[in-house]
């Protein structure tokens, strides 16, 4: 697609397009309201492309949000952690996953006008 936002969401940037779902690692603003249906808005977005046209932010766009929903909650991939002495002749292992949201992009604006709208 040629229209696409690149946001900063939990210490990572996501390239997000309207309709697809993307997984967070950390929610701040909405942490205690996980429930399906919540409305977002994000206004870190670094970068937009429509068309032909790319917008930086330097280092967010002022004028900026992508708005969305949110799907679920979620588990991450399982991190397993390995500790091994070898003169003692121990090993531990220890597991975690990580607690992820999952959203789904409805609308990127810019300017005061939805993008995705012909």
């Amino acid at each position: 697609m040629n229209k696409y936002a690149i946001i900063d969401i939990g210490g990572k940037q996501l390239r997000v397009e309207q309709g697809r779902f993307h997984d967070a690692r950390h929610f701040a603003p909405v942490q205690h309201m996980l429930t399906p249906n919540t409305k977002i808005s994000i206004s870190r977005v670094l970068l937009i492309r429509h068309g032909s046209s790319i917008n930086f932010g330097y280092p967010w766009l002022d004028d900026a949000a992508v708005r969305g929903r949110i799907l679920h909650g979620s588990s991450g991939k399982k991190l397993v952690i390995q500790k091994i002495h070898s003169k003692k002749k121990t090993r531990r292992i220890l597991g975690y996953r990580e607690n992820m949201t999952r959203f789904v992009v409805d609308s990127i604006h810019f300017g005061g006008k939805d993008l995705n709208k012909p």
